[in-house]
């Protein structure tokens, strides 16, 4: 499958899980762009992130002002080719990995650390 039907499986999942949060959270969730790639550019991989992960939180996380530190808006990556390999190019294991990765990354946008996603069951 090619990344265009990937990026229309990704936004259909990301829209579903959105709609099943509550409605606080929801209202949140919607705020923060979603980015579909396909895998992290050169640049991230240079500053030390993996080839191959899955999503990425970057600015800062709700309720924070924009700052010198963080310029660019909150936003989250998800990086779609390596979440259809890990999903052994399963669709279905695809929307579910599409799912948990987001939902993780959202975590990191609420403020919540590893630990605190964790606990959530979003690892």
């Amino acid at each position: 499958m090619n990344l265009i039907p990937r990026v229309q499986i990704a936004v259909q999942v990301v829209t579903a899980t959105q709609n099943q949060l509550p409605a606080t959270v929801r209202a949140v969730a919607r705020e923060v762009p979603v980015c579909y790639e396909a895998r992290p550019h050169a640049t991230l991989i240079a500053d030390g992130l993996e080839a191959d992960l899955l999503g990425l939180f970057v600015g800062d996380e709700h309720g924070a002002e924009l700052g010198e530190a963080q310029p660019l808006p909150p936003q989250i990556l998800l990086f779609l080719d390596n979440i259809w390999d890990l999903a052994a190019a399963d669709e279905a294991n695809y929307r579910a990995e599409v799912r948990l990765t987001y939902l993780h990354e959202l975590g990191h946008y609420l403020g919540w650390d590893e630990e605190e996603i964790a606990q959530r069951g979003l690892e």
